[in-house]
């Protein structure tokens, strides 16, 4: 099965400044990371795509 591309590099760059990793990624790579960052990071996504959601859902309700 092929890996699909979830999150854009933009994105994985904006969460990772957030979380304040992104100077091992610069540094490392996205492999240098650990995986509590790594976890956090797709934990910090589903928020971000949840808020998202209740946004859209808001405006839709308008």
């Amino acid at each position: 099965m092929a890996r699909q591309k979830i999150m854009s590099s933009r994105l994985k760059e904006e969460i990772a400044k957030e979380l304040g990793f992104y100077d091992v990624v610069q540094r490392e790579g996205w492999g240098g990371i650990k995986a509590r960052d790594a976890g956090n990071m797709v934990r910090r996504a589903v928020e971000m795509a949840q808020e998202n959601l209740a946004k859209q859902s808001q405006n839709n309700q308008k």
